[in-house]
Order: C-alpha cells, then sequence, then structure tokens
C-alpha cells in the first residue's frame, strides 16, 4: 500500500489510513514528508506567508472539515 505523511494530530486519519493497509509516517517538518505518496494536513497554518512551495510530488489533501473516512476515499481515488 500506499506511505501517507498526516500530520500528528490527526490521530483518528492516522487509524483509519492505518486499517486500510497504508503505512503511516507522521510529519513533523517538511522533511517527512520526502518519500510520501501522499500527505494529510491540519490546514491550520497552511499558505500563511502565501507561499507554495511543495515538499513532495504527490497530493496534499487538507482535512479540515472532512472526517476520517472521506479523508481515506480521497486518498485512495488520489494514489492510484
Amino acid at each position: 500500500m500506499a506511505k501517507i505523511g498526516v500530520e500528528h494530530s490527526l490521530t483518528n486519519v492516522q487509524q483509519a489510513l492505518q486499517q486500510k493497509g497504508h503505512q503511516i509516517i507522521q510529519l513533523h517538518s517538511e522533511q517527512d514528508a520526502q518519500g510520501c505518496d501522499c500527505c494529510i494536513i491540519t490546514g491550520i497554518d497552511s499558505n500563511v506567508m502565501g507561499m507554495s512551495d511543495r515538499s513532495i510530488d504527490g497530493p496534499v489533501i487538507e482535512a479540515s472539515g472532512l472526517t476520517a473516512e472521506e479523508i481515506c476515499k480521497q486518498v485512495e481515488s488520489r494514489i492510484q
């Protein structure tokens, strides 16, 4: 399965993705995202300075307003 980077505060998302067989990497810094197929972020501090540098080539999903199941569905649709 895929290697998914998840911000450390999103424990319910981490658990849901692990149950589906994905490898979870906790994101504490940008370096943690390297090598991930997809990343899940809270969006709390996204784009504070108006910059759009990306640490990975894969999709980045903002978890704000989404349930763990909705995030799992987005991950599965985007990494195929």
